[in-house]
């Protein structure tokens, strides 16, 4: 079997090889953590940098630089399922969903990000600045005038046309034009719900497409000794990985958050093999 968008895995541990078997849906094998991040020294590191450098630095610019540094240095959180298969994907790929406007029926917007080693903080905050500004004030990319264009056709005709997707994509041979600006096809998924003032839930995966986590970011707020905090909470694919895997790269991403200057450094960087307490 070959995908253009990743590599299979021959040799998963026995456990493994019968897991999409007994659990065949994405939505059938969820776990799900809420973790409370410090944030105190990232808040006054990025506005401090904002201020000096004329900078545009935000938490959730910092929590996409922290996930994906993580990814690049856990990459089994890189894996999905897909024809009962385990593959690592090419690339690591962040998406959001970025409303026009801060109202109750404005669009919203599906983006994607392409995390590449080089990156960091800086990079990625005005590659997101850029992003948004240019949804604003252009409005929908290609992806949106494509689900419009199909939300149109019949009931009967739209569920033949996701059975035959469906069959596609068991098989690797999904449309690679689909994919593209699809959240669904991306490593992670995360929402900002602390930009409208909601607590960080639990979000449910999908069985359509690769996607195999997803991040909610609640409210920042100071707890009783006064320190900045915020909720964030991860749902994730427990067939591409152990528990004791997934607690170590949550515990990674929350060093990163807890030390700003790492986020500075390229994705590649070196990380600390065992993080302190």
């Amino acid at each position: 079997m070959k995908r253009k968008d990743a590599v299979l895995l021959n040799d998963p541990d026995p456990f493994h090889s019968i897991v999409p078997y007994v659990m065949p849906k994405r939505t059938e094998a969820e776990v799900s953590t809420t973790a409370t991040f410090d944030i105190t020294k990232l808040l006054k590191f990025m506005k401090s940098h904002n201020k000096k450098e004329g900078t545009e630095y935000k938490l959730f610019h910092a929590i996409c630089t922290a996930v994906g540094k993580t990814i690049y240095h856990r990459p089994k959180l890189n894996i999905f399922v897909a024809g009962r298969k385990f593959w690592m994907r090419n690339d690591i790929t962040l998406s959001f969903v970025a409303k026009q406007k801060f109202e109750d029926e404005a669009v919203e917007t599906l983006m994607t990000l392409k995390i590449k080693d080089d990156m960091n903080l800086d990079s990625i905050s005005k590659l997101i600045v850029g992003d948004v500004k240019k949804v604003r004030t252009q409005g929908n990319n290609s992806l949106d005038k494509t689900m419009d264009l199909v939300g149109k056709m019949p009931r009967f005709v739209l569920e033949i046309f996701f059975w035959i997707l469906s069959r596609m994509e068991y098989h690797g041979i999904y449309p690679e034009d689909l994919k593209k600006g699809d959240p669904n096809y991306t490593t992670c998924l995360l929402s900002n719900l602390g930009s409208i003032r909601a607590d960080s839930c639990y979000h449910h995966l999908s069985n359509f497409g690769t996607n195999s986590m997803m991040v909610t970011i609640g409210t920042m707020y100071k707890d009783a000794e006064g320190k900045d905090k915020v909720d964030v909470t991860v749902t994730l694919d427990e067939r591409i990985a152990d528990g004791f895997y997934f607690a170590k790269s949550l515990k990674l991403t929350k060093y990163l958050l807890a030390n700003p200057k790492m986020l500075m450094e390229k994705i590649s960087d070196p990380v600390p093999d065992e993080i302190p307490e």
